[in-house]
């Protein structure tokens, strides 16, 4: 017969380690609101960048205390198995396994059924939101991914922005930057949106499969050629941020960079006169996308450029 002191000290230290662990993790989330924001991009007076950040940041989050939660239990239970089953020292014989056990067996297969379905229900309601184009847009704009840049149609203006692979990165210093921001570069296309107004974008590609990515955003959306893709949000915060491609897209698919202003109406509307001013006026057509059927069809009067 067995001393039921290792047994004790066992339940003891696992009781220790998870009300640290509990303790560790409240205060850790109260302490930094980069932890907050589940180490995602944003800034520490909690302003949200889109009206679509908070949502995305709390889905993220809740996903991780689900996952983190479900991991403790597991790895509790292991480790309770593992001391409470062990072979001591002077057993002839294995411990006792349980073969067979109806109300575990049920449990393995609800209890994760209910967490998937958890899941899904909170994912699908968030991604149909951030998903959702049936608001009324302020603004839209058409963005066309190509080997290896972007360029930038605001249709409502009639003006456009054609942007040109971006060469030596790796060489950009700090008065290179944009406002400062990191990742920018003065010589990257700009694509300028108006904070407050809901802006819808259209996404295509010239050429193979890319991914629009403003990271400072939470959102990406692939630009696939004939396929376009359309999203929506509304940029709350006025400042300069860093936009990439997030598909592997070929040679030079970590240049493929480009700036992103979010600035005041007023401004918007200036710039869009600033490149009407420049000749920039009209839309830049599919006549340049690779495609062999494109360059059969002519230009309307507005695809000039």
């Amino acid at each position: 017969m067995h001393s039921h002191t290792p047994r004790r000290r066992t339940r003891q230290l696992l009781t220790v380690t998870a009300l640290a662990g509990a303790v560790l993790l409240l205060t850790s989330g109260c302490s930094s609101d980069t932890v907050k924001r589940g180490f995602l991009p944003g800034y520490d007076d909690g302003g949200p960048v889109t009206n679509q950040t908070d949502r995305i940041t709390h889905l993220w989050n809740g996903s991780w205390i689900a996952a983190l939660a479900v991991g403790i239990v597991t790895w509790g239970l292991m480790l309770w198995c593992i001391a409470a089953y062990r072979k001591r020292k002077g057993d002839e014989a294995l411990p006792v396994q349980v073969r067979y056990h109806m109300p575990l067996e049920i449990m393995y297969t609800v209890v994760p059924i209910v967490m998937v379905l958890v899941l899904f229900f909170f994912t699908d309601r968030d991604v149909t939101k951030i998903q959702d184009t049936s608001a009324p847009a302020d603004v839209n704009i058409s963005v066309v991914a190509k080997q290896w840049s972007w360029d930038f149609n605001y249709p409502d203006a009639n003006v456009y922005e054609a942007g040109v692979h971006a060469q030596d990165v790796g060489g950009i210093t700090k008065d290179d930057l944009v406002d400062g921001a990191p990742g920018t570069d003065k010589a990257f296309p700009t694509l300028w949106l108006p904070a407050g107004e809901n802006v819808k974008f259209t996404l295509t590609s010239r050429d193979v499969a890319h991914s629009f990515w403003v990271p400072a955003f939470l959102y990406k959306e692939d630009a696939i050629p004939g396929h376009p893709n359309t999203f929506e949000f509304k940029p709350l915060r006025e400042g300069t941020y860093a936009g990439k491609c997030a598909e592997l897209c070929g040679e030079w698919h970590s240049s493929m960079l480009f700036n992103v202003k979010v600035v005041s109406p007023d401004e918007f509307d200036k710039h869009m006169a600033d490149l009407k001013a420049q000749g920039n006026e009209g839309q830049l057509s599919d006549e340049y996308n690779r495609d062999e059927n494109a360059a059969e069809s002519a230009p309307t009067e507005s695809e000039t450029h």
